[in-house]
């Protein structure tokens, strides 16, 4: 069954339209997933909401939201009200701007969505502006209402549709400098650079998704098959927790060797710099 679009609208260039419909990337289908039972009975239960200063639960229909003006004191909010609330963006995406997307720092990209034509009408011009953009290797800018909340978005061709992504308000994102100002410069050894280096070298790869695996929940399953089976939880032995390094240059060479960079008595990296055996390290702070 193909999975239900999180939004429908249309796709503007200029005075070019489609209609497009927006699908979720993730699914948490095949998730670990529990419900919250009444231990003594065995039920599941469910949530209800009560009054908060009488505590009787609200009869179906008496909820109703409300926005606080001030202490204690709210606006009431039907729901057909802001259904009604409407603006360009809650269903036309206008494609107002283009940029590289390599030029927007990853710490605003947010969620993804494949955009695709909502009908065969919409595939002509749907392409035409996919191929130009991929021609032009461009992605291009615009703003969607999705889920009562207007969003800043970026589109790019991906294959034979679109790839949207949400971007953040630059005021929900804490700037890099206020988390990392109170890291020291720290002067680093060219040798231990060139060390790592080499064991990066060593474990280069080519990006599989396909090779992820939930570890975690696979532990779940296991614990779960073996409830499931009368038994116990299985007690799983806890890894153990790494410290800090004491002397950084030694643990570099020995892990250039664990990663198989032993080669004729040689560790690949004295291979390319002719050292066969480097000075005892001078005393380091711990890293």
């Amino acid at each position: 069954m193909a999975p239900r679009p999180a939004w429908k609208g249309y796709l503007k260039l200029s005075l070019v339209t489609c209609a497009i419909e927006l699908t979720n990337v993730v699914t948490h289908a095949e998730k670990v997933s529990f419900r919250i039972l009444n231990r003594k009975t065995g039920n599941t239960v469910k949530r209800i909401y009560v009054d908060a200063e009488t505590g009787k639960p609200l009869e179906e229909g008496d909820e109703i939201k409300g926005y606080e003006v001030s202490d204690g004191d709210f606006v009431h909010i039907e729901e057909e009200e802001i259904e009604a609330v409407q603006i360009e963006s809650s269903h036309t995406m206008s494609l107002d701007g283009f940029v590289e997307k390599s030029s927007i720092e990853q710490i605003y990209l947010d969620t993804p969505y494949y955009v695709s034509p909502a009908d065969k009408v919409s595939e002509e011009a749907f392409a035409v502006i996919r191929d130009a953009m991929a021609a032009r290797k461009m992605a291009g800018l615009a703003r969607i209402v999705l889920y009562q909340r207007e969003r800043p978005v970026v589109i790019e061709p991906l294959g034979k549709g679109m790839v949207l992504t949400t971007l953040r308000y630059d005021d929900t994102v804490r700037r890099p400098a206020t988390v990392f100002e109170d890291i020291t410069a720290a002067k680093t050894d060219k040798e231990m650079i060139d060390l790592a280096q080499h064991i990066i070298d060593g474990k280069k790869t080519k990006f599989d998704p396909s090779k992820f695996e939930d570890r975690y929940e696979d532990a779940l399953l296991e614990l779960i098959r073996a409830k499931k089976a009368g038994k116990k939880a299985p007690k799983a032995k806890a890894p153990p927790k790494p410290s800090n390094v004491v002397n950084l240059f030694d643990a570099l060479k020995k892990s250039l060797n664990a990663e198989g960079g032993a080669k004729s008595g040689k560790s690949s990296w004295q291979a390319t710099t002719g050292k066969s055996k480097s000075k005892p390290a001078p005393k380091r702070k711990s890293a």
